[in-house]
């Protein structure tokens, strides 16, 4: 990893949490806010030189107040977020100072570790773009409005997409200055410029909490680590 000069991370967390019905990222997770879980990971990350935020207006003051309190010395900039997530991160980039490479997160995803962005890095520099995924487990059909199956997929191909997600700054930049349209991830627009993406492996714990049930689940893996 010697050729890495400089990673930094965008921790997203800019959305308004509909499904969880509350403010999820300053939820307690065992002994700590959520976004501190991925946070203090980055702080922690030899590999990381800093560190931006993304919340919505909402927060804002509420995250600078965590950044001082749990003395994240990383952390660049607290910035506001954008009305999409694409948007969101958009704003995060521009706050990166003279940054290789960038590990973008989101802050739902509390069980992001030193490993993941070890192996995105490194799978990153092979061809500038790699993303966290896990292969899926389950059968999946492709079906229509009416909910009638059209076909079986190969599940042997399809993966589950996670973040972190690591690109070279420029490609990554390029796209989100020339790609306008709603993406689900950033990888999307990478890919819609002609660049491949590599795939390497996350974590099936790595999940992304969204509704209050997830909670649940979280805290049962939350108690296994701090027990491991």
């Amino acid at each position: 990893m010697s050729d890495v000069v400089r990673a930094g991370a965008v921790i997203v967390g800019a959305g308004n949490s509909q499904r969880m019905g509350m403010n999820k990222i300053f939820l307690p997770l065992a002994d700590k806010p959520l976004l501190a879980w991925s946070v203090d990971v980055c702080q922690n990350c030899e590999l990381i030189d800093q560190i931006v935020i993304v919340l919505n207006e909402l927060s804002l003051d509420l995250g600078r107040e965590l950044v001082g309190r749990r003395r994240w010395s990383k952390v660049v900039e607290v910035c506001l977020g954008g009305e999409r997530r694409q948007d969101s991160v958009r704003q995060g980039l521009k706050e990166l100072n003279n940054c290789q490479w960038v590990v973008i997160h989101d802050c739902a995803r509390p069980f992001l570790t030193a490993m993941l962005i070890r192996d995105g890095l490194k799978a990153a520099q092979e061809i500038g773009a790699a993303i966290a995924a896990v292969p899926v487990k389950d059968t999946i059909k492709l079906g229509t409005d009416d909910c009638l199956v059209v076909e079986t997929l190969a599940r042997e191909r399809l993966w589950l997409v996670q973040t972190p997600q690591v690109f070279r700054c420029d490609i990554i930049d390029r796209a989100h200055e020339q790609i306008r349209d709603n993406v689900t991830d950033d990888a999307s627009m990478v890919e819609r410029l002609g660049y491949e993406v590599k795939l390497y492996m996350g974590s099936y714990n790595n999940i992304k909490i969204t509704t209050p049930e997830d909670i649940i689940y979280a805290e049962a893996i939350a108690r296994a680590e701090q027990g491991a």
